[in-house]
């Protein structure tokens, strides 16, 4: 491949990337690449393969493509169309899984456990993306993807009637609905501080049933909130709340993103990831040459971007640390 060099959109860009950095391909071979998680105990990359149902895998100790090694191997086949994954605060794989239309967690002898699958007696539609919060809460976004797009998962309808925003408390067992208001909600992440919460509207994919949104909505996120109406009127909070545009992108769909401990926002952008400000202005852009579907920060010191694109998983040395990385 050729190398790509992060372009410089603003000042505050240069500080991002050390000199010289270029995007490296760590292994090819996937169908559709999403889902990325940096697993600091084995040094490893995992992601999925959707189209394929398998987790792939990429180890550091066998170097990159870029530099005359690196390779993918298949993790687990046969996984219900697994899509966006995190670590919970035990260091365990909590994704979100089209196929079985849930939220399902890896346990440490290799067993899967489904933590929810269903809003009251409805099915979800097919989770997407997730975070883990600071105090263990699961917070997921449930498109309909997995239902329409028949590589993708199984075909069905949205049983609840509408695509929302969840957090799911594995502790209590408490689901509750805290965003409601974007057409086709898909990658989300929260501030440095959990003070906010980033949620992408990709409502213009190509899929059946679609909007036009291509856009990145942010929210307050208010704790210990009693009272209030509608879905999210649970005592305790918290409560999100003020919703607004974001960014809107121009290349493709905000489909993922993860935040640096500085509180960029560094997204998929069409066949790029452009990074935002806080307030929203463009940094830094680096084209990667197919169509990014997600991204996450890893490496030993949190300072390495990995990048799921369509048919391979690249990486990104920066000097930006990714926030929430609870085992730095």
């Amino acid at each position: 491949m050729t190398q790509t060099s992060p372009t410089i959109l603003d000042p505050r860009g240069a500080d991002l990337v050390p000199a010289g950095a270029t995007l490296e391909r760590l292994g090819t071979g996937s169908t559709w690449a999403e889902g990325p998680v940096w697993l600091p105990g084995e040094n490893a990359l995992l992601f999925s393969d959707i189209p394929g149902d398998r987790i792939m895998r990429w180890d550091e100790s066998a170097g990159t493509e870029t530099s005359g090694g690196g390779g993918l191997t298949v993790h687990r086949e046969g996984v219900e169309f697994t899509n966006g994954r995190t670590l919970d605060r035990e260091g365990r794989v909590v994704a979100c899984s089209h196929g079985r239309r849930a939220m399902e967690r890896t346990e440490p002898d290799g067993t899967t456990t489904i933590l929810v699958d269903r809003f009251g007696d409805k099915r979800f539609n097919s989770p997407n993306d997730v975070v883990v919060a600071s105090d263990g809460a699961v917070w997921f976004t449930d498109p309909p993807y997995g239902i329409t797009v028949a590589v993708e998962g199984h075909e069905g309808f949205r049983e609840y009637g509408d695509n929302f925003v969840f957090r799911f408390d594995p502790a209590t067992g408490d689901l509750r609905v805290v965003v409601t208001d974007v057409e086709e909600p898909n990658g989300l992440a929260f501030s440095p501080d959990e003070s906010l919460l980033y949620v992408a509207d990709t409502s213009a994919a190509p899929t059946p049933g679609n909007g036009d949104h291509r856009l990145i909505r942010v929210y307050d996120v208010l704790t210990g909130i009693t009272g209030g109406r509608g879905p999210q009127a649970v005592p305790g909070g918290p409560v999100v709340k003020n919703g607004r545009v974001f960014v809107e992108v121009d290349r493709g769909l905000a489909d993922g993103f993860r935040v640096d401990t500085a509180g960029n926002v560094w997204t998929s952008n069409g066949d790029a990831v452009t990074v935002f400000a806080p307030d929203g202005t463009r940094l830094l852009e680096v084209v990667v040459g197919e169509v990014v579907a997600n991204v996450c920060f890893g490496g030993a010191d949190g300072t390495d971007l990995f990048v799921a694109a369509s048919t391979s998983a690249y990486r990104l040395r920066t000097n930006a640390v990714g926030a929430g990385l609870w085992w730095l």
